[in-house]
This record gives C-alpha cells, structure tokens and sequence, in this order.
C-alpha cells in the first residue's frame, strides 16, 4: 500500500508538522500492534490511518492516528494531512468526515488548496498552578487550565513571546502534570507580523519532545485567545523550530482550523 509523508499547517516542504498517511484498502483496521509498529517505523509525532466506509451513513472514512509511542485521541495535523492526500490523489472529492474517537470530524479543502478542520473547542477549566510546573518550565506561568479529555494538555500563559520562544524545559519532570503534556503561550509581540499569539507544544507521555505544529492543541488555544483579544477569528503561531501557522474560528462548541500541506515523500509500505 502506499505510505506518504505530508507535512501539514505549511505551504513549503520541510517545516510545518509532518505526519505519515496511509490509506487503507480494507473496510477495517488492521491489529493494533501492526498499527503502532508501522507508526514506530514512521517516527514522526503522528501517523494517521484511514479506511473508507459504507455510503450512506454519518462519516466517509474511519480516522485513527498513533504517535511512535501510543494511539491519541484527536489529532489536528494529521487529519489535515489525511484531508490532503485524499483530495490531491482525486480518492475524495469535497468535504470529507471522518469518523474517529473524537467523534465525526469534517475536513473542508478550498480551491486554493487549503483546507478547514471542524473539531469540537476544548473545554477550559482554570487551575492553580500545579507545583512543580515552573521550575520544570523554567518560567513562571500568568495562568494555567485544563483541555479537556480530548486534548488532555495543561495550557499556561507565561509573560511574553520572547518567553515562549526561549524555553528549555525539563520534559521529564512536565510529564507530571497532564496527560498528554503542556502547551505554552503568550500574546504576539508584533500582530503585524501575521499573527495573533504564539505557542509551543511539548508532549513527553506521548513519545513527542516538542510537536512542531499541534491542530490540536489550538481547539484550547482558540477559546482562550479568542476571550483574551475579543474576535473569533484568529491566527496563531506555534514557534517550533519547524514552524507553521494555523487559522483558528472559535464558533461555540466547534473550532474551525485552517491550514496548507504539502506533500513531501511517497512509497510503498512492504511490511
């Protein structure tokens, strides 16, 4: 079957988020072991399997997606790399829904080649800071919340981009403090640059050091930023050393996320 590699929230190869995509043949997953192994061989913070469904029913295709270390249970930025690879290949054409343990999420490409995630905003909850999670960031946080199971990060805002931009942290030690990791923000030094806020995103019980651009994550980023700057239509900048941008539009219980992908590598998987 082929295997591609597209790098996704980018519009240039090398930078945004890359994510192995393989669509399958079959109207079922393959065993989980062989999933997670060929996930490990891929070695990249996410690889995305789909197969397609029955017609007529609530979703086109099943969407499952593993990092090298264990399944997840939404992932933004290889549901748009899937999106990708099914429209550019002529497989799906128009919106497509998955069907996926997040429940049914739609992917939306536009003429330009972009694409528009609708995945449900992640529910906020104010926390005090937990012990322990500024000295493993190396930075006091402003505030910190919780994502919600379908993200299931601790969110915090430090005091400037210049901060997000220079953190180092102690991974081991942040692992403590969520279940997937912790994502880092603060507003945009400069707006004019292009976008609203920035973040970085560190998700050690995953098996991801750093995750270079986090669909995910911008379901909570959204919300807060959306409250914090008084519009629901924004863009964020996750300041990975890969980089990448992301269009966020909070609308209720849904966040819409838009973004480019490129495809980088294909091949066939022997295994």
């Amino acid at each position: 079957m082929h295997i591609r590699i597209v790098d996704a929230f980018t519009d240039r190869p090398f930078s945004g988020n890359p994510a192995g995509v393989l669509l399958l043949d079959t109207d079922a997953f393959p065993d989980d072991t062989w999933l997670q192994n060929v996930a490990l061989e891929v070695n990249h913070a996410e690889t995305a399997f789909a197969h397609p469904l029955p017609g007529g029913g609530t979703a086109d295709w099943a969407l499952r997606w593993f990092t090298p270390a264990t399944e997840v249970a939404m992932c933004g930025h290889a549901t748009l790399a899937t999106a990708h690879v099914l429209h550019t290949t002529g497989t799906h054409e128009g919106p497509v829904r998955f069907a996926t343990r997040s429940g049914v999420l739609v992917a939306a490409p536009a003429e330009d080649g972009s694409v528009t995630l609708d995945f449900p905003t992640a529910p906020l909850t104010r926390l005090d800071l937990p012990e322990g999670v500024a000295d493993a960031l190396g930075t006091e946080p402003l505030t910190a919340f919780d994502t919600g199971p379908n993200v299931g990060d601790l969110l915090v805002e430090v005091a400037d981009e210049r901060t997000v931009r220079a953190l180092r942290p102690d991974l081991n030690a942040l692992g403590a403090h969520s279940e997937r990791g912790v994502i880092a923000t603060a507003r945009a030094e400069d707006p004019s640059r292009g976008y609203d806020f920035v973040s970085r995103c560190f998700f050690p019980n995953v098996g991801i050091d750093e995750d270079p651009v986090t669909g995910s994550a911008h379901t909570a980023l959204a919300p807060y930023w959306s409250e914090r700057l008084g519009r629901p239509g924004l863009t964020g900048l996750q300041a990975s050393p890969r980089s990448g941008r992301v269009r966020t539009e909070l609308c209720g219980e849904r966040t819409l996320l838009g973004g480019r992908a490129v495809t980088v590598i294909e091949g066939e998987l022997l295994a």
